[in-house]
């Protein structure tokens, strides 16, 4: 025998087990004895007919009076099937009547995964389904010791093989997949239950509370106690660029960003909450506003904000501003307010596609483009990135010009001059302001004036839209509903 050799002996055969190594090496096995019950079948319970239908298919070959050789049979992965012989093993003598339930369960399920991986009917799996049946392994003992090695042999590939293969299916390498699947089950016993951290620490597989806590704000951004209390109750959280996020989730935020030149995001609605001034690099918090959480975008070291990690808890949101549903999800987390997401993201998909299907029988083909002008220089949007493309081009179905697709190509967007803007013959043309570059009132509007912008098509035929610049330079969800809002007032 050779290890994770499973034997099925039948009855009355005389056997003789030694290591085919050649050694002397102590062999160590498990050898359970089965056997048969007499147990009245209940023939109106069918759940129970269908239960033993594998037994039965394994067994009906075999001749209980031993004229057969020796079967082998499979059981992967091979650590999953020693734990619970183990188990089984350590509450051989069980008195309790619970115990000795206990072990016949555990028992049942093993046989049970024995017949079914040996079923002579199934075919020797490839290592896709293998990897797939190593994946759902680590669902289900992620609170055991795991290493990549055993992981790897179980399925009989190389450390190396395994881990290129469970990388390209997973997207994680082998132990941060197991890490993930232990903290996003310490996510869930830390909104349910009262228990320790240390307890917590120590059911999802992790020995050391300290280390826990490092990976859990590593992985969250936040720490477990803080994840905690959020789901039991709304944090005075402070987030500049992202009140749009958090508002959605239906937290009002303590303080509001604004801008000396930009001003704020008026259609958040948010006239009561004091406004944070970012453009001040040392403006601070007073008495009465010190927020209890922060959150910070990917903008936080143009304003200088970092510095505020010193006052509160930080999180930091990683993601890309176009990825505006995986930025919800991550706020709804950090905030305690998952359950919110699904509707959120589902009423902003409902609104876009009966959007999208009204301005498909108005648009016909006509071609739109967004461009955002200031004092200093006329940006044109692409259709593919930035505040306006994901939700004009892709999520409203709208045509861009044909000068977005080349000029722009894979860029959020790019500055033209006055020569391509006299090329740029889109049917329908949205703009906004950027006051950031004006040295006086009103001259960011100047272009207007010129012959070259009256010559473009658009705007002979009447048909240049202006909005408002916080709500569409923003990528929040609350921002594209009202980005659809505005253009079907405008086109349908």
């Amino acid at each position: 025998m050779e290890k994770g050799m499973i034997i099925f002996v039948p009855v009355g055969k005389s056997i003789v087990i030694e290591d085919s190594t050649g050694t002397e090496n102590e062999l160590q096995f498990y050898k359970l004895d089965l056997t048969v019950a007499e147990v009245k079948e209940d023939t109106s319970n069918c759940m129970n007919r269908r239960d033993t239908t594998e037994h039965h298919r394994f067994l009906k070959g075999i001749d209980i009076q031993g004229s057969l050789s020796l079967i082998e049979l499979n059981y992967s992965p091979w650590s999953s099937c020693l734990e619970p012989l183990a188990q089984i093993l350590r509450q051989q003598t069980a008195c309790d009547w619970l115990e000795q339930w206990e072990v016949q369960l555990r028992f049942q399920e093993w046989f049970r995964i024995l017949l079914r991986q040996s079923d002579p009917e199934t075919e020797e799996p490839n290592d896709r389904v293998r990897l797939q049946s190593s994946i759902r392994y680590i669902h289900e003992y992620y609170n055991q010791a795991i290493t990549v090695d055993d992981l790897a042999a179980d399925i009989r590939l190389t450390r190396a093989s395994y881990t290129r293969q469970f990388k390209e299916s997973t997207g994680k390498l082998p132990l941060d997949y197991v890490n993930a699947v232990r903290l996003e089950r310490s996510k869930q016993l830390l909104q349910l239950t009262d228990d320790r951290l240390h307890d917590i620490a120590q059911n999802v597989g992790f020995n050391n509370e300290y280390y826990f806590g490092r990976r859990f704000k590593q992985y969250a951004g936040i720490s477990p106690g803080l994840y905690r209390r959020h789901h039991r109750q709304d944090a005075r959280v402070f987030a500049p660029y992202l009140e749009d996020f958090v508002l959605a989730l239906g937290v009002r935020p303590m303080l509001q960003y604004s801008h000396r030149s930009w001003g704020r995001q008026h259609y958040l609605g948010l006239e009561d909450v004091p406004e944070f001034d970012v453009t001040q690099l040392d403006a601070g918090f007073n008495e009465t506003n010190v927020p209890e959480f922060i959150m910070l975008n990917g903008g936080y070291e143009r304003w200088n904000l970092e510095r505020f990690e010193q006052v509160a808890p930080t999180f930091y949101v990683d993601h890309q501003g176009e990825d505006w549903r995986s930025i919800l999800k991550s706020t709804a987390d950090v905030l305690g307010k998952v359950s919110r997401v699904q509707d959120v993201i589902g009423d902003y998909e409902e609104k876009a596609q009966e959007a999208k299907k009204r301005l498909a029988r108005v648009m016909r083909g006509q071609t739109v483009a967004f461009l955002r002008i200031s004092a200093s220089e006329i940006i044109l949007y692409g259709n593919q990135y930035g505040y306006v493309g994901p939700v004009l081009y892709q999520d409203l179905g709208l045509t861009p010009h044909v000068r977005v697709q080349q000029w722009v190509s894979q860029n959020r967007r790019v500055g033209i001059g006055l020569k391509q803007l006299c090329q740029l013959e889109a049917d329908h043309l949205f703009i906004t302001f950027d006051k950031a570059d004006s040295g006086h009132p009103g001259e960011e509007r100047k272009l207007l004036q010129r012959d070259e912008w009256k010559r473009i098509p658009a705007v002979k035929s009447g048909h240049v839209y202006e909005v408002d610049f916080m709500t569409w330079m923003n990528y929040g969800v609350l921002s594209h509903g009202k980005k659809i809002d505005d253009i079907l007032r405008f086109m349908a």
